[in-house]
């Protein structure tokens, strides 16, 4: 056999010498055999590709197969696993090392050649667009080569199937808990500012607004807290708020939740589930206030709760000072057999869904879930609470 054929198509002389260099490598990495052997087993590597390749070039592919097929004939089952690892890891520093030279990626960017730009709606065409784009299609290749099986990134390669939200390596969507942050106060990043808990309630939403911003960066989808309005409402009372002054800071905690300073100059993705009444387990549960438990109960404040939804719902309506709507937050409604389809005090609720169809509604009737069984982690994953 005198060529071969490389990766790019190109035929070069053959050379036996490399592998040996091959097989001696893998025998080391396993303490088996010598340079000796691992010459005689090139030399029947050699013959075996004579007989397959009579008047054919193989390719490279196809003499790391035969070599192989030899180690595992020969007996040399560990030094066949080495190599084949030793290949495989080579195939991955191929993959990943040639995708830094993809110059054309900016140009594809920038002349809107390629259509990931526009794969997710909530990124604008921008400088930090470009460094995610670059970013996010290195990612992709990590996920199809090193996590996902061989058979994953064919069939995705191939088209069969999309995978969605691949250039982030992190979680998709996740819920917190909104009890622990009024508890606990906005901290545990180390070594960046830490907050007590809040005691007002412009300081209790601008620390939700804070904590979502925050933990956005860590993974692809949206970050979501129940009971929005729930915990929120005994802020008002101790703050002996007026509705315009509710008003205010809802406006003020809206225009700050879509302000776009996630990756990709985008708004971060950001869903909360409001009750609208106190939910019947939560009735007696003292209120957090500054971080410490209090003296009344949550369903002492029903009221409160009332002028929260109001005004939340009259800002998402209102837009911003164009007529634009907000995209974010977005408000999960749960409906049960037992809604109060004729509750005055949903008006601005209804008004808004009329006008943008905002919300996401979750369908409890005829479900055997309770929406203390479920908690959303966006608008459309949800965790049933009954299997943790």
């Amino acid at each position: 056999m005198e060529s071969i054929v490389k990766r790019d198509g190109r035929v070069v002389v053959f050379d036996e010498a490399k592998i040996t260099t091959a097989i001696w490598k893998a025998m080391r990495e396993v303490g088996d055999g010598d340079e000796v052997e691992a010459k005689r087993l090139c030399d029947l590597v050699t013959g075996m590709l004579d007989e397959r390749f009579p008047v054919d070039y193989p390719t490279v592919e196809e003499i790391q197969d035969t070599v192989e097929e030899a180690l595992i004939e020969a007996g040399y089952v560990r030094t066949a696993k080495a190599y084949i690892l030793y290949r495989k890891q080579h195939t991955d520093l191929r993959q990943l090392g040639g995708l830094m030279d993809e110059m054309p990626l900016v140009d594809d960017y920038l002349n809107d050649r390629d259509w990931r730009v526009r794969e997710n709606s909530n990124m604008s065409f921008s400088l930090q667009g470009l460094n995610t784009h670059i970013t996010e299609h290195v990612i992709s290749r990590y996920w199809l080569t090193k996590i996902y099986p061989q058979r994953v990134q064919e069939t995705h390669d191939r088209g069969d199937f999309h995978i969605h939200d691949l250039g982030t390596l992190g979680a998709y969507c996740v819920g917190w808990d909104l009890p622990d942050l009024l508890k606990r106060g906005f901290r545990g990043v180390r070594g960046k500012v830490e907050s007590r808990p809040a005691k007002h309630f412009r300081v209790a939403l601008l620390q939700v607004v804070n904590f979502m911003y925050t933990l956005q960066g860590e993974s692809a989808g949206a970050q979501a807290f129940s009971n929005l309005d729930t915990y929120l409402a005994p802020f008002i009372r101790y703050d002996h708020l007026s509705y315009e002054e509710v008003k205010q800071n809802l406006q003020e905690f809206v225009y700050n939740m879509n302000v776009p300073t996630r990756v990709g100059f985008q708004t971060p993705f950001t869903n909360v589930t409001i009750d609208l009444e106190v939910p019947k387990y939560m009735k007696d549960d003292h209120v957090i206030v500054g971080g410490v438990l209090r003296e009344s109960v949550y369903g002492d404040h029903q009221r409160e709760m009332d002028m929260f939804n109001r005004a939340f719902a009259e800002v998402m309506t209102e837009g911003d000072m164009q007529g634009r709507p907000f995209t974010f937050p977005i408000p999960t409604y749960n409906i049960t057999k037992d809604f109060n389809w004729e509750n005055e005090n949903l008006a601005s609720v209804w008004k808004m869904t009329a006008k943008y169809g905002i919300p996401y509604f979750s369908n409890f009737i005829n479900s055997d879930m309770s929406p203390e069984d479920a908690r959303s982690m966006c608008c459309r994953l949800r965790i049933d609470n009954r299997e943790l």
